[in-house]
């Protein structure tokens, strides 16, 4: 079964971290993804929520909003689709992602359609 992980951290303390932390950072998902390569379809850092619109439809009209949906004191930064063989597998994997450390990671199985 596919499952996507979605990465939550604080964006404001991640863009704080030193050039040293930054490289032990990467270091570890570089691990992650050697780790999890068989598992791994796909996967992608995103850019910042100030980079973010927002859009909504209201009767009838088109609504643009610059930045997220909402304030929130984690942001996703990132996700990884995976295959697993049950939710305890996706859940386990999930435990292996750095962001886990200091951040969230949401479990979400995919719907299948089949």
């Amino acid at each position: 079964m596919r499952y996507l992980l979605l990465i939550y951290t604080n964006e404001i303390d991640d863009a704080s971290a030193s050039p040293a932390q930054q490289e032990a950072i990467m270091a570890d998902y570089t691990a992650f993804g050697e780790f999890a390569k068989d598992q791994i379809v796909d996967g992608e850092a995103l850019l910042p929520t100030t980079s973010a619109t927002t859009v909504r439809m209201r009767e009838g009209e088109r609504l643009i909003a610059d930045g997220p949906f909402a304030e929130t004191k984690e942001q996703l930064g990132g996700y990884y689709l995976v295959n697993a063989a049950n939710l305890d597998d996706a859940i386990a994997l999930a435990a292996r992602i750095p962001g886990a450390k200091w951040g969230s990671i949401e479990v979400r199985p995919i719907m299948e359609w089949n």
